[in-house]
């Protein structure tokens, strides 16, 4: 959990440091007072492009040179990220004051979130559904984010070579073995991370969240299978411009446990239901196989919540570590009590 926050440059915050104690911190504040962008920034401290995958040059506040974000973990490590004049897309990170990859923050800090553009996730494409799903497994499998850039680099690599006219057949077999690799440790977290979300919400009570199935849909299988599929389908990716087979080409199913419906099928009321119940039980699985609950990021999630399904959302989130929420007022979190940390912005 953190301990202490500071922005520096950051969106709309030129200075910014805040002081959450564990448990609740509530940030309220107009529309535009950089509530969200808090949450970003706290997003930041993991691997990835945080909660809104903005580009790295779009962050920083107007006219400044770049931006940074640093906290203070509760065991007293301290971990920064931002870029620097001059070097707007290239990302910085330091763990205890030493240059770091950014992978290397999944070690440290597992977070989760939760923001309304994700209220349409069952009905995005797959790759936003795989996106979703990677964050869910990081929190558990720290060295996940390892397996996925090496993965997403050498198919990268691969599409290039496979645009050329004569393609170095040594290289494009060193590649697809290097997919191969990673790509099956990259499937194993991923149905590793289904099949325990999905037995831990079949298992739970039906209550004010609607539990989910869960199922993965499309590629499966091992290092030797994706090395020959790559190899036998080099003609077939060339013209397609992409590699066809491999965990990429993978999607994550939900569907509506009470109802036995798609979640796509269901109401905007039920899907938002369905994502809370979900995001809820991760991250009661990932305190059970962990030991330490995630920092999680909800934002605005109140908002469209009847009194009685606040307290219950609430209830829930008592027992799950530091939970980072925002709001237009006040009256939003009543039911939270007085044992939270409540910042007005702007």
């Amino acid at each position: 959990m953190l301990d202490r926050l500071v922005l520096s440059d950051f969106r709309n915050h030129d200075a910014l440091t805040l002081a959450p104690a564990r448990g609740f911190v509530v940030l309220t504040g107009p529309n535009g007072a950089g509530k969200t962008n808090v949450l970003e920034a706290v997003s930041l401290l993991a691997p990835g492009r945080g909660l809104r995958r903005a580009a790295l040059g779009e962050i920083a506040r107007t006219g400044a040179g770049g931006f940074g974000v640093a906290a203070t973990l509760a065991d007293g490590t301290e971990i920064a990220t931002g870029t620097l004049p001059g070097a707007p897309e290239r990302r910085v990170v330091r763990i205890n004051g030493a240059a770091s990859a950014a992978n290397a923050l999944a070690e440290r800090l597992s977070i989760i979130w939760l923001t309304p553009a994700m209220d349409r996730l069952f009905t995005e494409p797959a790759s936003t559904r795989r996106q979703f799903l990677d964050r869910l497994a990081l929190a558990l499998f720290p060295g996940h984010a390892v397996h996925a850039a090496r993965y997403d680099a050498a198919m990268r690599s691969r599409n290039r070579l496979l645009g050329e006219e004569h393609p170095d057949r040594e290289w494009l077999g060193a590649l697809e073995r290097r997919m191969a690799e990673h790509g099956a440790a990259l499937d194993a977290v991923r149905r590793e991370t289904v099949v325990a979300l999905a037995e831990r919400l079949a298992a739970q009570p039906a209550g004010d969240f609607p539990r989910a199935g869960l199922a993965l849909e499309g590629w499966s299988g091992d290092a030797g299978d994706l090395a020959e599929q790559l190899r036998t389908g080099r003609a077939r990716d060339a013209a397609a411009g992409r590699a066809l087979a491999g965990p990429h080409r993978v999607d994550l199913l939900a569907w509506h446990l009470e109802k036995d419906r798609a979640a796509a099928l269901a109401s905007t009321g039920e899907q938002k239901a369905l994502m809370f119940g979900i995001v809820l039980a991760h991250a009661e699985l990932v305190t059970a196989r962990t030991g330490a609950p995630p920092v999680m990021l909800l934002d605005e999630v109140a908002a469209h919540l009847d009194p009685a399904r606040r307290a219950a959302l609430f209830a829930r989130l008592g027992g799950c570590g530091q939970v980072w929420m925002t709001g237009t007022e006040q009256a939003l979190f009543a039911e939270i009590g007085g044992d939270a940390t409540r910042i007005a912005l702007g």
